[in-house]
């Protein structure tokens, strides 16, 4: 299928390593023009070496998106370079995994911050000149945590489900000055967050990290943990023409673990 994207502006939050790095590599692949930002300059030189051994050009930008003002220059700058931007897809920010008794009020607030201010930031900095411009597509990576309360993952999971409601009140608020927002909600990645997750749930239940990993992969219906390119492909699709119609969802990209219909 050809999505249509060849051309069209793309900003990648979190774009230099993990699922954001995977959906940079993907829309590069399309033709798109594509900035990524990240926290690290370290991490966005490496990515653009990456990238550019594969044939890619990328647009790097170095953003705290916990600070708004930080999240306006971002697209500021992405837009000089490559011009009006057309697909904003939100990966940057993950919350800590803490075992339950382990929990402490900061970690509740930097939750917050890592997760829903940075996208939130993002998404205000680019709605804008969408919506004056009558069209613009959104891709919030979240993750099933906002669906289903894990005990190692409570600030994150409830960063998380707030970020789905604020992407679907949003995305019903704007869809009639032509803009579309979509949350995808990936399981077990086999990325270093993953490995935090499986390190921490260890940590709770007094075992090792192996054992915590042989269980989790025995228990995933289709056999095996997801590739970022795995999610990479339907953020694409939803940032496209393809799905024209579909604004507000929440797709889910675990492997039917959660079995939901979302």
């Amino acid at each position: 299928m050809n999505l249509g994207l060849a051309g069209q502006v793309i900003l990648v939050t979190g774009g230099s390593k993990g699922i954001g790095l995977a959906c940079a590599r993907a829309f590069a692949a399309e033709g798109a023009k594509v900035a990524i930002a990240s926290r690290s300059r370290e991490h966005l030189d490496t990515a653009v070496a990456t990238l550019k051994a594969e044939g890619h050009a990328v647009h790097a930008i170095a953003a705290d998106l916990r600070d708004a003002a930080a999240a306006a220059a971002m697209v500021r700058d992405a837009e000089a370079a490559l011009g009006p931007l057309q697909v904003l897809v939100n990966s940057a920010g993950a919350a800590q995994r803490t075992p339950p008794d382990e929990l402490r009020a900061e970690h509740w607030h930097a939750a917050m911050d890592a997760k829903y201010f940075t996208t939130v930031h993002a998404m205000q900095a680019a709605l804008g000149g969408m919506a004056a411009r009558g069209a613009g597509a959104i891709v919030n990576i979240v993750g099933t945590g906002g669906m289903v309360a894990t005990p190692t993952h409570l600030p994150g999971g409830a960063a998380n489900a707030a970020l789905m409601l604020a992407s679907a009140g949003l995305a019903r608020a704007f869809a009639p000055r032509g803009l579309r927002i979509n949350v995808v909600n990936p399981g077990l990645v086999a990325t270093t967050r993953m490995t935090e997750g499986l390190q921490a749930q260890a940590r709770m239940e007094g075992l090792s990290l192996e054992a915590v990993e042989a269980r989790v992969r025995t228990g995933l219906p289709l056999g095996r943990i997801a590739v970022a390119e795995d999610v990479a492909n339907v953020v694409l699709f939803l940032a496209s023409g393809a799905a024209g119609y579909v604004s507000g969802a929440a797709v889910t990209v675990d492997g039917a673990v959660t079995a939901l219909p979302h």
